[in-house]
């Protein structure tokens, strides 16, 4: 069920109403509707993984719960690993499985050697990679003693699949969310409408910027052996707002429902483009995501406690791991270790930690340093974006070579030119809004708040019109595939 279409639509007023009206009294048997609610929501897609998030929820609760009255270091030790080997199995088979096979056969076909073996037709289960981190945050926590294990299986349950964040995150750490599950939820109504209103800014992300953008993006990529240097960097820059748009829209709209039910979910997404070097990139971009390698495999391997070899290691490690999380390509491995590449001065130098506060905070505008080092930044993630975005190494690398020839400069072209500029008008409307709402939780959080209540309904509308106005196909979010 997409949080763009009628159907989610239907299904969220519904859940709503039964929450707060029907089993309000009951601690419990909201935490059963949220499950139940959530496993109708996820088998919207493929009924048949439901028994997978189950099994998945049934093995990490078992091992909790065993965790809490076993002390033996050895035992302990065991029962980590076992949920730690079930999880990565799954992801591993599900979306790996033909990846490895491939480049096994590859790898003894360069030697001479012809393997013949079958690659399966697997369906990746939507949002493996996102529940499968949160769980096993939960058995890392319990283990190292930081969390008291679950006290009941339906609390737990609702902790792995809360539908507005099982898909596509945020990856919530059990030691931050599971807890919710346990305290009485009292509807507030400026919470609730501060749900709405960050709803609504998801839903302007992801249908009028994400999927106007990958009208032309997918254009220009899929048949860029047509096109010239210059439009090739306009497809770049497409896709660079399209997978801002689409992925910080699903976690805004993700936030905003999860506020309606009375939980809080951590912020993923704090303006990434407008950071001043690749490291305050990735402290504002997918921060679940980036704060969970830190703190569950980086930190863990050394950190940057050790020498230089050691920071330069784990560097590349959980770059390439971060890059491999996103899908079984070769593409995805270079990204990383491109971004790899781009963090490591900085970290060898002690200035990965120099911007810490929001660029120009309290200013209208940025200096002329700070608008230097945010176009420059800006421009090495489009550049790895080609990577992300490319169906092959091969592609990438003919892609760059067109923008790096003579024909960059020459004008745009391509079917659909003059279309497209109406998409570049909403691109340059939507930096501004974030630009000036850039010190709040999300773009329009704070920014009307003082204004007059008539010019702040204008204005929603204004939103509700440019999302009915620019609606095109529907889309699903790039990062279900993840």
């Amino acid at each position: 069920m997409l949080f763009n279409s009628l159907d989610f639509a239907i299904f969220l007023p519904i859940v709503f109403v039964l929450y707060w009206f029907v089993t309000n009294k009951n601690l419990k048997l909201q935490n059963f509707l949220i499950v139940a609610a959530s496993y109708f929501f996820y088998g919207w897609w493929d009924w048949r993984f439901l028994s997978l998030i189950f099994f998945s929820t049934l093995v990490d609760y078992s091992v909790g719960q065993r965790l809490k009255v076993v002390n033996n270091l050895l035992h302990r030790m065991i029962l980590l690993w076992t949920s730690i080997l079930v999880n990565l199995g799954f992801l591993g088979f599900f979306k790996y499985y033909n990846f490895f096979l491939d480049n096994f056969i590859t790898a003894f076909s360069f030697f001479g050697q012809e393997i013949q073996a079958n690659s399966l037709n697997i369906i990746l289960p939507v949002g493996i990679s996102f529940y499968t981190f949160q769980t096993l945050s939960y058995t890392i926590d319990v283990y190292k003693r930081r969390l008291e294990p679950a006290r009941d299986f339906i609390t737990f349950s609702a902790f792995v699949s809360f539908f507005p964040q099982l898909v596509a995150g945020p990856i919530e750490r059990a030691t931050h969310l599971l807890p919710q599950f346990y305290e009485k939820r009292t509807f507030d109504y400026s919470k609730a409408v501060d749900g709405m209103r960050q709803i609504l800014w998801g839903l302007f992300k992801k249908i009028v910027i994400a999927d106007n953008c990958a009208e032309y993006a997918n254009l220009i990529f899929n048949n860029s052996s047509d096109y010239s240097g210059s439009t090739l960097v306009l497809g770049a820059l497409f896709f660079t707002f399209q997978i801002y748009g689409d992925f910080s829209g699903y976690s805004d709209i993700a936030i905003g429902t999860s506020r309606l039910f009375g939980f809080d979910l951590m912020q993923n997404f704090n303006y990434p483009y407008f950071s001043r070097d690749i490291a305050e990139f990735w402290r504002r971009w997918h921060i679940s995501l980036s704060t969970w390698f830190r703190d569950y495999l980086y930190i863990p391997l050394g950190g940057s406690r050790g020498g230089t070899l050691m920071k330069v290691r784990n560097t590349f490690i959980i770059f390439i791991v971060s890059g491999f999380w996103h899908g079984a390509n070769w593409t995805f491995i270079v990204w990383g270790a491109l971004n790899a590449i781009y963090f490591l001065p900085l970290l060898l130098t002690n200035n990965n930690r120099n911007h810490l506060e929001t660029v120009a905070q309290g200013k209208s505008l940025p200096s002329l340093k700070e608008l230097s080092l945010i176009l420059i930044t800006f421009s090495l993630t489009v550049f790895a974006w080609i990577f992300f975005r490319a169906s092959s190494i091969e592609h990438a690398i003919s892609y760059i070579s067109e923008i790096l020839s003579p024909s960059l400069l020459t004008v745009p072209d391509f079917a659909g030119r003059q279309g497209a500029f109406s998409t570049v008008l909403l691109v340059m409307f939507f930096v501004l809004t974030e630009w000036k709402g850039r010190e709040g939780q999300y773009a329009i959080a704070d920014a009307l708040l003082k204004r007059k209540r008539s010019i702040r309904w204008v204005y929603y509308l204004s939103i509700v019109f440019l999302i009915f106005w620019f609606q095109g196909d529907q889309q699903g979010f790039i990062y279900f595939q993840f």
